[in-house]
């Protein structure tokens, strides 16, 4: 049985307001918690055992997933009670694995859209008899990221940080997020102090000559730790430009929950998620935006690349491009957002 660990303990600053009240990977990407897509991804790669390893707002988690009851897999729940890094939270979680100390055990982020193969992932891993096996995705830019490069049959052979220079940009190659370690390597760890996997764990593998193999996936990959990455995650989810188990069949301009009310006059494209019981006035446009549950849209608004949280209210004639606004909001008659608004819970705009 394949065991796996998702990291969900992170608070997402990046993302306020809408992680106010709302842990990151709890928030609704096309109709489903982040979550809840990489269950799915995982439990059709075989995954049949997920510890959670939880922080921020732990419950919320165990109050929407149970014990994985209705999602296909056991969950358990490892919760920090002060951050220890992605290292220590690796480590806190394995105390609830039932592994042997030399089989694979999947880790991966709460944070990231991707359609990896995982099953093919754990197999390169054990092909090559790794100790860890990263996934790596090549990006235009890296600068953002960690930088890792390979050599010609895989083998990491350094971590950088994030470049500045140009000369430091040695590869496209990032850490993706996701990764197969074997177990005893996990339980070599420190458990008593914050441990940093990118900045301790591995260099200290690859000084020790021990086998750590990056693996490229050209497939789909998203970080959502921002509101326009998140608005563009949920948008390609929904026009199937990102893989999801949960929207086999249900792709498209937009994805419109049976409850929502939409006027026949509104235009609902791009990728638009639109909640349960929103109400879309006449001759509103939304486009590759994401609204939440018992939103009003009043009638001739255009809202662009934007989230809109539960229960807000945007009257009519409103102009919301990338901006995001938080729950029970209210944005009056005619306003426009400059690019970039955030709008607090409870706030009213006019």
């Amino acid at each position: 049985m394949l065991e796996a660990i998702l990291l969900v303990g992170g608070q997402g600053t990046r993302l306020r307001p809408l992680t106010i009240s709302t842990p990151k990977p709890m928030l609704p990407v096309a109709g489903f918690a982040c979550t809840e897509h990489q269950i799915a991804l995982a439990r059709e790669a075989g995954v049949r055992r997920i510890i959670l390893g939880t922080s921020y707002r732990a419950e919320v988690f165990e109050e929407y997933f149970g014990h994985g009851e209705t999602f296909g897999v056991e969950l358990v729940y490892a919760v920090e009670d002060e951050p220890l890094g992605t290292g220590g939270a690796i480590r806190n979680a394995a105390t609830h694995l039932t592994c042997g100390q030399n089989d694979p055990v999947l880790v991966f982020n709460g944070d990231v859209l991707t359609g990896l193969d995982i099953a093919g992932l754990v197999q390169k891993w054990r092909d090559a008899n790794a100790d860890v096996a990263l996934y790596l995705t090549c990006v235009e830019d890296p600068r953002p990221y960690g930088l890792v490069p390979t050599d010609a049959k895989g083998r990491v052979l350094e971590f950088r940080e994030k470049p500045i220079t140009p000369e430091e940009i040695v590869t496209d190659q990032i850490n993706a997020g996701c990764y197969v370690f074997k177990r005893s390597v996990i339980d070599a760890i420190p458990s008593d102090r914050p441990v940093s996997v990118e900045r301790e764990t591995f260099p200290e593998l690859l000084a020790a000559n021990r086998m750590v193999l990056g693996v490229v996936d050209d497939g789909y990959w998203l970080d959502l730790g921002t509101p326009l990455a998140f608005a563009k995650g949920s948008a390609d989810l929904v026009l199937g430009i990102a893989p999801s188990p949960l929207l086999v069949g249900r792709t498209g301009e937009a994805l419109i929950e049976a409850s929502a009310q939409v006027d026949s006059s509104a235009s609902i494209i791009g990728g638009t998620y639109v909640g349960h019981n929103a109400v879309i006035g006449a001759g509103a446009v939304i486009t590759g935006s994401v609204i939440f549950a018992d939103v009003e849209v009043g009638s001739d608004s255009r809202i662009t690349n934007s989230i809109v949280s539960t229960a807000a209210k945007i009257s009519s004639d409103c102009q919301i491009v990338d901006t995001v606004i938080a729950e029970r909001a209210q944005i009056g008659i005619g306003v426009t957002l400059d690019p970039g608004t955030l709008v607090f819970p409870d706030d009213t705009v006019n």
